[in-house]
């Protein structure tokens, strides 16, 4: 199986797999006993802690969580006051804002232009009639566009807003804005383990617990696992350690699946991305027959968390594609484990497909 789907989770990094199985084999004591086992366990939870940390701002604190979902669900659910968010948010975004408008709190969505970006100028106005949060994501998860959030955040807390980055996909690759407040990762995108995340809250910043029950990790409930944490803290360091060979290689990639995908067409900006998404469409493509006549090679017609809803993207939607267009995109993902070899084998593959579809069309 030739793996492109680096948007839906990464490989797990072998050092991070390595860290954690004394955690699961061998010290298995809950991290919150006052044990000598306990306190062991907290101490590894501790320095992940830290490992993490250092891929955020400075000013704040690492709070470890389910996943990404149970963060952007605690920072928008824990704060007050209206929501502005983006039209090409990530699910756990909208859907939570959309829930916490039928609560009775106003909501405001911003659309972005064909390029996946959001206008500034309408940015600018919205905020400055004030607001309690700005939900912004630094880069889509289905196609790669990287925000203008610099400028977000400055126009947010000159009018006192509050800022929530999804840094999902960006973490460890994009570098995040000082003055955020609030900023919801995931292990599971970094080569780390699935089952863990984080949400980082500035110092200062106050939110209402999503969970009670025990308050373990100081505003949020529940018994850590040593060995998530763990595996987190040294994914974390190697997107650190790693970060201009991974750079370096994902642009390699790029250069050669866009070359290679030469006659489709980019969905979103080919400028202002993460290149290690590939969003394309090339008209009349049947993606579903696609998707099974290249079974060995894992890629997306979109977001996996949508996949099995045969809905259309609304990321695609929100760009201005036509449904036929929108069905017809297929997301390709590559990264530190993806060798130059398989990619090109898996672009052969998915265009002679795509070729077999034109011919007997």
């Amino acid at each position: 199986m030739i793996y492109l789907d680096y948007q839906a989770t990464t490989p797990l990094a072998p050092e991070a797999f390595e860290a954690m199985v004394p955690w699961l084999r061998d010290h298995f004591a809950n991290p919150h006993s006052p044990s000598r086992m306990g306190r062991a366990a907290r101490a590894a939870v501790e320095v992940a802690r830290e490992q993490v940390a250092q891929l955020l701002p400075p000013g704040g604190r690492v709070i470890f969580t389910s996943g990404a979902t149970e963060a952007l669900n605690w920072a928008l659910k824990g704060t007050s006051g209206s929501l502005i968010t983006i039209a090409s948010e990530h699910a756990a975004v909208l859907d939570t804002a959309r829930a916490e408008q039928a609560r009775g709190r106003e909501l405001t969505v911003l659309p972005v232009r064909p390029d996946g970006r959001i206008d500034l100028w309408v940015a600018h106005r919205v905020l400055g009639q004030g607001a309690g949060v700005l939900a912004a994501m630094l880069v889509n998860n289905e196609i790669g566009v990287i925000q203008p959030l610099p400028e977000l955040v400055r126009a947010a807390k000159r009018h006192g807003t509050l800022v929530l980055c999804d840094a999902v996909q960006g973490y460890g690759r994009i570098a995040i804005p000082e003055e955020c407040d609030l900023v919801a990762i995931s292990a599971h995108k970094i080569h780390g383990p699935k089952g863990i995340g984080a949400l980082w809250v500035r110092d200062g910043v106050s939110i209402e617990p999503l969970l009670h029950g025990g308050d373990q990790e100081g505003g949020r409930s529940g018994t850590l696992s040593p060995a998530l944490c763990v595996g987190f803290g040294v994914a974390a360091r190697l997107m650190g350690e790693r970060y201009e060979a991974d750079a370096t290689h994902v642009e390699r990639l790029w250069a050669l699946a866009t070359e290679r995908l030469s006659g489709w067409t980019i969905n979103g900006s080919a400028e202002h991305r993460y290149c290690g998404n590939l969003n394309v469409r090339r008209r009349g493509l049947d993606v579903a027959r696609l998707m099974s006549d290249c079974r060995d090679v894992a890629f997306s017609a979109g977001s996996a968390c949508a996949s099995g809803s045969g809905r259309t993207s609304h990321v695609l939607k929100a760009i201005g594609l036509l449904d036929a267009d929108a069905r017809s995109s297929i997301r390709l993902g590559f990264g530190r484990y993806t060798t130059e070899a398989d990619l090109r084998a898996g672009l052969d593959a998915i265009v002679a497909a795509a070729d077999a579809q034109l011919i007997m069309a």
